[in-house]
């Protein structure tokens, strides 16, 4: 689809963003934010020639770890060592993104539940059920809060 400018909003057209492609975090503690995404949640980490050729130093580095979730968006993780909240509380939510959704087949999801509990992570709310589905939302190391979704049975 060719770029077009939208006449009335001077904006992109509807449709010329096809997904998104990934979604950077920072992170203080890169050893459990990799065991969190990748052992806990079940992302693959990419690795060797999965990695992106810009990003191979900083991988090498240990500054970025990279995963892939099974639709094809690709999760960075960039290690920011100095990196404290603002607030030590994870629910006083302290950057303009407000959590990150994974969405899993409904017959999975108590099992998803049991995992987080299983590794005693932190919950902040949920089970809850909705016309839209189910979630709990739940922190990463770092307190950015993550939801395992699911459509309604």
């Amino acid at each position: 689809m060719a770029v077009e400018q939208n006449k009335k909003t001077q904006g992109l057209t509807v449709g010329c963003l096809e997904r998104v492609h990934h979604i950077a975090l920072n992170v203080k503690n890169m050893t459990a934010s990799r065991h969190f995404y990748g052992e806990v949640l079940g992302l693959h980490e990419l690795t060797g020639d999965e990695v992106p050729s810009t990003l191979k130093d900083l991988v090498a580095q240990g500054k970025v770890a990279n995963f892939i979730t099974p639709d094809g968006l690709i999760l960075d993780l960039f290690w920011e060592p100095d990196l404290f909240p603002p607030h030590t509380d994870p629910k006083q939510q302290f950057t303009r993104a407000n959590h990150l959704a994974f969405h899993i087949d409904a017959e999975l999801f108590d099992q998803a539940v049991n995992v987080l509990k299983n590794n005693q992570i932190m919950i902040d709310h949920g089970p809850v059920s909705r016309p839209t589905g189910r979630g709990i939302y739940f922190y990463d190391p770092d307190g950015f809060m993550v939801e395992i979704r699911c459509d309604p049975q």
